[in-house]
């Protein structure tokens, strides 16, 4: 998909510690389209999951509605990667929150050339001005637009993202919110005749965090900042601890070469310093695959970001560039089980590995 892209100019290249690809949304939907097709995957667009179809404690199907109706999907096993864990959530799975939930952000397509604009500058100058909350935000490029940028560049505080009524707020917040960053730059940077114009907005919030579910093991920040090794890997990642702070405006990063970065705003310099002093660094870290299986319901795994992990470490995991490779491994882990009879935590996670390993994964 990745490579498919590149031909077709929807990738640009980011040398940086933090980022390999940026990628054209746009294009990555059709991308996306052609690998369900190719792979002769049945999909299920405009299709809500409603609940699950047991029989006893065994999990069967899963109950949806489309414009067709109300159905049931038969299976032998099942992957729960909605994000928020909604099937785990409706089999009564144990779970919980933490205590500051990562906020959410209303990302947007912005239309006009901001190159030679300092625009968390502006924001941070005149933002209470036009409602908007003190926060720490980013942009950056879209490949082959220079005309376009995407920006990232406030929250909305104070909600779970997992309840109907707070993601209903939120979105519309999200809107309000990029309608203010647009009418700022217009006022304060804006050049006549080329106003500054939302070009896209999200199609839904980016949700960082809600529920959590309770499985074999808990990844702790020591696991992932130390470089815990693990039998039963299943992912290797190098991206740093990244938590959007719940209670006021700022972030914090931890490297895994020991140090700390602290954003108090969005123009303050960071605060610095050294989270490990022994002048030692990791090279990566491992996700195993207990952290995926929970022990109630035997044709169910868990992936994505309801991943049982400490604050710390899901500040890093949660990354599209680490739950790929969770969902990978979960896909792997289901077709076992389909051709094994198996039970979710009875699978043999050498076998997982070793067809990880066979289609590209990179693992010790």
């Amino acid at each position: 998909t990745i490579d498919r892209l590149d031909q077709d100019g929807g990738i640009l290249r980011n040398k940086s510690v933090n980022t390999a690809y940026q990628l054209d949304t746009e294009l990555l939907k059709i991308e996306l389209d052609r690998l369900i097709v190719e792979n002769k995957i049945q999909p299920f667009l405009h299709t809500m999951y409603c609940a699950p179809f047991q029989k006893g404690n065994e999990l069967r199907g899963v109950v949806i509605e489309n414009k067709d109706g109300r159905q049931v999907i038969l299976a032998r096993f099942f992957i729960d990667a909605s994000g928020d864990g909604d099937l785990a959530y409706d089999l009564n799975l144990d779970h919980y929150h933490h205590d500051n939930r990562q906020p959410p952000t209303p990302g947007f397509k912005l239309y006009g050339d901001v190159s030679h604009v300092h625009v968390s500058s502006l924001l941070q100058e005149y933002g209470k001005v036009f409602g908007l909350p003190e926060d720490w935000g980013r942009g950056g490029p879209i490949p082959a637009m220079p005309e376009l940028s995407f920006r990232a560049d406030t929250h909305v505080f104070g909600i779970d993202c997992a309840q109907a009524d707070d993601l209903t707020h939120a979105e519309i917040e999200g809107r309000r919110q990029m309608l203010a960053v647009v009418k700022l730059l217009n006022q304060h940077a804006g050049q006549p005749g080329s106003p500054y114009r939302i070009a896209a907005m999200c199609s839904s919030m980016g949700i960082r965090e809600t529920r959590h579910f309770t499985s074999d093991y808990c990844l702790n920040k020591n696991d992932l900042l130390y470089g815990v090794s693990f039998p039963d890997a299943i992912a290797c990642g190098t991206y740093r601890v990244d938590i959007h702070h719940a209670e006021d405006a700022g972030i914090t990063f931890r490297y895994l070469d020991g140090r700390e970065e602290v954003f108090k705003d969005r123009t303050s310099p960071p605060v610095r310093q050294m989270w490990r002093t022994d002048n030692r660094c990791t090279d990566y870290y491992q996700i195993p695959f207990k952290t995926l299986v929970q022990r109630k319901v035997s044709n169910l795994i868990m992936a994505g970001r309801m991943i049982h992990a400490d604050a710390d470490a899901f500040g890093a995991v949660r990354v599209m560039v680490n739950l790929n490779q969770i969902g990978e491994a979960a896909g792997v882990a289901a077709a076992i089980a389909v051709d094994t009879d198996k039970a979710v935590w009875d699978l043999d996670t050498l076998q997982i590995r070793r067809i990880l390993q066979q289609g590209g994964s990179l693992l010790p």
